[in-house]
């Protein structure tokens, strides 16, 4: 199985709260994925079109600047935690996969949503990224109790 890093983003925190317990409860090491700048809770009305969230996840090729990226080059798996935004990962998660060389990697992906599923979202990384290793992701209310198995076994 080898070394497993667990990166997330987290706007509101439920993002968070998953990847810590993942990450505490199976000794993995844990990054946090953080814009330049956090999300306020206006930039994240999804019901204005003006708002930032919209304006990024409307143009697919935008990369929020992130504050800091990781060597992943000791890892076998990197799991790849967010929410659920327009039905797909955030234009950040892009911003992190590009900042890092996962070539050769497990790749796992996680969401917290309340009604979407991570099957698009997976399905959107892979076409984005086909060079890399996208296996099947899953999605997290806050029960990790699966989430050992999910990661090292499949």
């Amino acid at each position: 199985m080898g070394k497993v890093l667990v990166a997330y983003f987290s706007a509101s925190g439920k993002t968070r709260s998953v990847a810590e317990k993942i990450a505490e409860e199976n000794g993995y090491d844990l990054f946090e994925i953080k814009p330049v700048e956090a999300y306020t809770p206006a930039d994240l009305d999804y019901m204005d079109k003006n708002s930032r969230s919209t304006i990024e996840m409307n143009d697919k090729s935008f990369r929020p600047p992130i504050a800091e990226t990781c060597d992943v080059s000791e890892y076998d798996t990197v799991v790849i935690g967010f929410p659920v935004w327009w039905y797909t990962a955030p234009t950040i998660i892009n911003t992190f996969i590009e900042s890092v060389d996962l070539t050769g990697k497990s790749i796992k992906a996680f969401c917290t949503s309340g009604g979407s599923g991570i099957d698009g979202c997976v399905s959107d990384l892979q076409n984005t990224y086909p060079e890399l290793d996208f296996k099947k992701g899953m999605r997290f209310l806050g029960n990790v109790s699966k989430a050992r198995e999910w990661i090292e076994n499949e």
